[in-house]
């Protein structure tokens, strides 16, 4: 074998290395396991999407959770979300049980202490309001357990951090339990006009983009 056709030897083997890279916004159902392996009796991601073998979810959405997950095999990516050097925007749409109090909203913006692994810990400053009119959401299945004597208003919270059940410990510090909690964007990635079990491929320039990445 001469030293050309070495090279192009060399080049082909490069070439077959190279991974495609794939990227997905879904909206992950309520009651729905972040991952594609089942466990027990409960639903996971793989009984509503079907995606290459080497895409994993970047982070995690709690069983009794809703909304946007990014599904991709691009590890840098999986890096730069999950690691606390990097921050970004994650919005939550929260309902929550009883009347919530601007108090109660500005206790969540300054910070307030929850359980972490056992240990005390104070979030870090948000953005939290009270919504004037219940956001666009598709129903729940099943939909939340009703009183009519009790109100259920929305609340939207935006984090730079995600411990574990972190949105629903802070509203139940301030005195208002968790009843629904939509992710509804991460920075510019949004599940604006989808429903539960949508997904949508995106190509790596506009996730990079919308992620503030590029």
């Amino acid at each position: 074998m001469n030293c050309a056709n070495v090279l192009i030897y060399g080049s082909l083997t490069k070439a077959k290395a190279v991974v495609a890279l794939h990227y997905y916004v879904i909206y992950k159902p309520y009651e729905v396991l972040t991952r594609f392996t089942p466990e027990g009796n409960k639903a996971c991601l793989a009984d509503f999407f079907k995606v290459p073998s080497d895409v994993y979810p970047v982070g995690r959405l709690d069983y009794d959770s809703e909304g946007l997950l990014l599904l991709t095999n691009d590890k840098a990516l999986n890096h730069r979300l999950l690691s606390p050097k990097y921050q970004h925007e994650r919005e939550y749409w929260v309902q929550v049980d009883g009347a919530v109090t601007e108090e109660a909203v500005r206790k969540l913006v300054q910070g307030v202490q929850i359980n972490v692994d056992g240990k005390m810990y104070l979030t870090r400053k948000c953005k939290a309001e009270i919504f004037e009119e219940e956001p666009v959401l598709p129903p729940r299945n099943p939909p939340i357990r009703f009183r009519k004597s009790i109100p259920a208003p929305w609340l939207r919270m935006t984090l730079h951090e995600g411990k574990n059940r972190q949105v629903r410990k802070m509203t139940a510090a301030v005195g208002f339990p968790t009843l629904r909690l939509v992710r509804y964007r991460m920075e510019g990635l949004t599940i604006a006009g989808m429903n539960a079990g949508d997904m949508v491929e995106l190509s790596r320039e506009e996730v990079y983009r919308k992620l503030k990445l590029l």
